[in-house]
């Protein structure tokens, strides 16, 4: 497999985005008072099939909760679920493996404030 590439089966996904640093500019709302996009993170996100779903992590404070949805609505990034005031800490993903050898948990790390998931080539 390229770097660069991503295999996944073909069933219907769970993505886990965290927020600050991963779609958004880290701490953007707090420096700048506003926040903003990572260039490519919409485009993207708007690329995930349907029937699959989204979840954002975020360590934000539920004061931010409104401004937060309220942008992200904005800019058209979907989500099906959004959890606040997660840990700062790392976030553990554990699964199980199907009989047939999938792995069902894919962990992905950027660089903060660099959008850079490796392009998606399902296989069956």
């Amino acid at each position: 497999m390229n770097k660069d590439e991503l295999v996944l089966s073909t069933l219907p996904k769970t993505w886990v985005f965290d927020l600050d640093g991963t779609i958004l500019k880290h701490n953007g709302y707090i420096i700048d008072g506003v926040d903003s996009l990572l260039p490519g993170a919409a485009e993207y996100i708007s690329e995930i099939p349907i029937e699959d779903r989204v979840v954002i992590f975020t360590s934000r404070k539920e004061q931010y909760r409104d401004q937060t949805i309220d942008f992200l609505k904005k800019n058209g990034i979907r989500y099906d679920n959004i959890l606040f005031e997660m840990p700062m800490g790392e976030r553990i993903v554990v699964n199980d493996r199907k009989p047939s050898g999938i792995d069902m948990a894919v962990a992905i790390n950027i660089n903060r404030n660099e959008f850079m998931i490796p392009i998606i080539k399902r296989v069956t």
